[in-house]
């Protein structure tokens, strides 16, 4: 019997809007139900980036702590970009901001950590992820093109590997392509297992 045979008789939710998270989660072939009650989302940015990302994942999952979810298998996730110097980059206030991000990004090495908190039966267990990412140098007319004709507002470090400037701008990575995009997917398995055996 797999974990995903064994997924088939707990409920899933999954506390996100994220559609990267909710397609990814699907590519598992789990059954689930989101669920996204606000939360407030404001930490201290002088903690790390793995500290703030579990931190975030945290407050999400308190959200979900009622009774009403004990039987109830929790997922909440939060990803965050940190420059080649450790400084974060969070979703683009507007699409000026989007281009200035990208201009940051572009010829260097940048990494994305994403922070990801499992509830069952009164107990939790927390991972954090980290990719490293490289640019190639980008044209302006290039980050102009992208931020025009996508959507880099509502992304971490104001882009989306999935989309057209991850095929023209990647030069290799270091870790899990789906990181990138929200949720490492084959780490989430592995820990599910552990959790759900422990």
């Amino acid at each position: 019997m797999t974990i995903i045979d064994k997924l088939k008789d707990i409920p899933i939710i999954l506390g996100s809007q994220s559609p990267r998270r909710q397609e990814l989660l699907q590519r598992l072939d789990l059954d689930f139900t989101i669920e996204v009650p606000e939360t407030d989302e404001h930490i201290d940015t002088s903690l790390s980036p793995e500290e703030i990302v579990k931190a975030i994942a945290a407050v999400k999952l308190g959200v979900f702590s009622s009774d009403t979810y004990a039987d109830k298998l929790v997922i909440v996730a939060d990803t965050l970009v940190a420059d080649e110097h450790g400084k974060m980059l969070g979703k683009p206030a507007d699409r000026e901001e989007a281009k200035s991000v990208l201009q940051r990004l572009s010829g260097k090495e940048h990494a994305v950590y994403t922070g990801v908190t499992l509830a069952y039966q009164g107990r939790v267990r927390q991972f954090v992820e980290r990719t490293a990412v490289w640019f190639v140098d980008l044209e302006q007319s290039e980050i102009d093109y992208y931020v025009e004709n996508y959507n880099p507002l509502d992304k971490a470090g104001s882009y989306g590997i999935q989309e057209w400037i991850g095929r023209i701008a990647v030069a290799r990575i270091d870790g899990s392509y789906e990181n990138v995009m929200g949720l490492p997917t084959a780490r989430l398995y592995q820990e599910l297992k552990q959790f759900l055996v422990d």
